[in-house]
């Protein structure tokens, strides 16, 4: 039997998520039959069919011979190992990862390799290392963007092409049992760190502090992906079908944005903990908060208020001059004087601009957002809008 996710849907089925993920065997049959589960490329079987069509290609037996380069690497903790498995089938049973996605990952990945291999002229017989240099480099593109934002060191240390080749299979099949975390990169892309991190510790022979249970293939998602899914599930709920105010629950770029900055491994930790604020509590949103207010009319066009408040105070200043032409009254000393006024207003809407951005996310961010981000805003404000009018008017 074959493990299968069932979900069971909300009565009214408007729900983007509806219920937990609840895994369970289900044998595939027809009638009496049982029906194999499809794929392209016959690679799952071990022992590849040699007449099939698509192993007459160079390229694809060069790619699924490099899959099948294990000698030398530890022995998986399972009775379920022999010798004709495959690199993927060793992630899957350190990791826990099911066996649907390692069949669907490793023709997903051979596919890749082979279709970048028969762009070389002459395709050669190995799986050539630039080809899988180049496709590694493209597919973690995003999560070496993340480290380097955060200031963190990457998790991937190749040191040879089987190494090279372990990274991009665990991705791929992180990716492909990750469910709706597909719409959180960065979330994907913190997992793939600790779990990379992981890799390192088995492929340099010490113990992992992740160590899976060697007979449970859905290991990984009940100790990764469902802790993260329930949390996105609470929040689906929470907003009614999209009724509730945007400001009340978290969408998917709100929970993305949690793995922006470094609390989401003090947080988080690894393995996750599932006792941690992110689950537990109810975290604020993390970056804008849209929220239905009257003043969102001065804070979304602020500076074209800015321009039409700066317009309107030099129209008047110049217009109580009562001259023949309004550009006879800025040759006036005095009137050159009261125009630098402008500045003043410039740094008053400024201040009003930022004082609003305060008051509408300081109950609706979290913690560290309102004491960094929000605050430091005001206060530099108040600075432009006491030293800069200063200086302008001379009074410095």
């Amino acid at each position: 039997p074959k493990r299968r996710i069932r979900i069971r849907r909300d009565p009214k089925g408007s729900a983007v998520f509806s219920a937990v993920l609840d895994p369970y065997d289900m044998p595939i049959t027809r009638g009496d039959d049982l029906v194999e589960p499809y794929n392209i490329i016959p690679l799952h079987t071990h022992t590849p069919v040699a007449d099939h069509p698509s192993l007459r290609f160079p390229e694809v037996r060069a790619a699924s011979a490099a899959l099948r380069s294990i000698g030398g690497l530890r022995r998986p903790p399972s009775p379920r190992w022999h010798l004709g498995m495959d690199l993927l089938d060793w992630l899957a049973l350190f990791f826990g990862f099911q066996n649907d996605n390692v069949r669907n990952q490793r023709e997903h990945l051979v596919l890749h390799l082979a279709n970048a291999q028969m762009r070389l002229s002459p395709p050669p017989d190995t799986l050539d290392p630039t080809v899988l240099h180049s496709f590694r480099t493209k597919l973690l593109r995003n999560y070496t963007a993340w480290c380097s934002y955060l200031h963190v060191k990457p998790n991937v240390l190749v040191s040879d092409h089987r190494q090279e080749l372990l990274y991009v299979a665990l991705y791929l099949l992180i990716w492909g049992e990750a469910a709706n975390l597909r719409f959180l990169p960065e979330c994907i892309s913190y997992i793939f760190h600790h779990m990379a991190m992981d890799l390192n510790r088995i492929l340099h022979d010490h113990d992992s502090l992740h160590e899976p249970s060697p007979h449970d293939e859905t290991n990984f998602l009940e100790r990764v992906v469902k802790p993260i899914y329930q949390t996105l599930l609470s929040e689906v709920e929470s907003s009614r079908d999209g009724t509730v105010a945007h400001c009340k629950w978290r969408n998917y770029d709100d929970i993305n944005e949690f793995f922006w900055s470094k609390r989401c491994f003090k947080n988080l930790k690894w393995p996750i903990d599932v006792g941690s604020d992110f689950f537990t509590k109810r975290v604020g949103k993390t970056g804008f908060v849209e929220r239905r207010s009257f003043w969102n009319l001065f804070r979304s066009f602020d500076r074209l208020w800015v321009m039409l408040v700066l317009f309107l105070q030099v129209a008047i200043i110049v217009a109580l001059e009562d001259r023949a032409y309004p550009w006879h009254a800025l040759q006036d000393r005095d009137v050159q004087v009261r125009l630098l006024t402008i500045f003043l207003t410039w740094s008053a809407l400024r201040f009003l601009q930022s004082l609003l951005d305060l008051l509408m996310q300081c109950r609706l961010g979290m913690k560290h957002q309102i004491t960094y981000t929000s605050i430091c805003f005001t206060l530099l404000y108040r600075i432009i809008a006491g030293w800069f009018p200063r200086r302008q008017l001379g009074l410095e």
